[in-house]
């Protein structure tokens, strides 16, 4: 926590443009814990994600613990919920736990248009996936962004 306290007065870069994406395995070993590092990550400015939420030791027992911005829905169910219902009502059951604990939502995998819709239908703050862009280097990325400034 130091560390990355000290990286961010040396590199200038200002605290709320960084975001740390912690997956629930790294939460429940050990939840108070990870309450009190996660608060003083928080203290520092930087925005905390919950990553691949509902795929791992889901409790929502500690979500109230850690103080977090975003919720992340793992590609597991978005990539499906076009042609599995339960999966879509999984999708929706997690954007409405994100809403009203008032995170951000994020989902992951995103390859098609028909998933962006349902997902804009559910209030979706953001999506990633292949429909955006495919993985690349730092220096195409830096162009992407160059090229298209609304694109996050």
């Amino acid at each position: 926590i130091e560390r990355l306290g000290q990286l961010l007065r040396d590199s200038g870069v200002n605290p709320q443009q960084v975001k740390l994406e912690i997956t629930e395995s790294l939460l429940v070993d050990d939840p108070m814990h990870a309450a009190v590092a996660l608060n003083k990550v928080r203290d520092q400015g930087v925005r905390l994600a919950i990553d691949d939420f509902g795929t791992g030791y889901s409790s929502l027992s500690y979500l109230h613990l850690f103080p977090l911005d975003t919720l992340k829905i793992d590609r597991s169910f978005v990539s499906n919920m076009l042609d599995d219902e339960r999966r879509f009502r999984i999708v929706r059951a997690i954007s409405r736990l994100a809403r009203d604990l008032e995170l951000d939502i994020i989902a992951e995998g995103i390859e098609q248009h028909e998933e962006m819709d349902k997902l804009r239908s559910l209030e979706c703050d953001y999506v990633q996936g292949f429909l955006m862009a495919r993985p690349m280097p730092a220096k195409d990325v830096e162009e992407l962004l160059a090229r298209n400034p609304g694109f996050r």
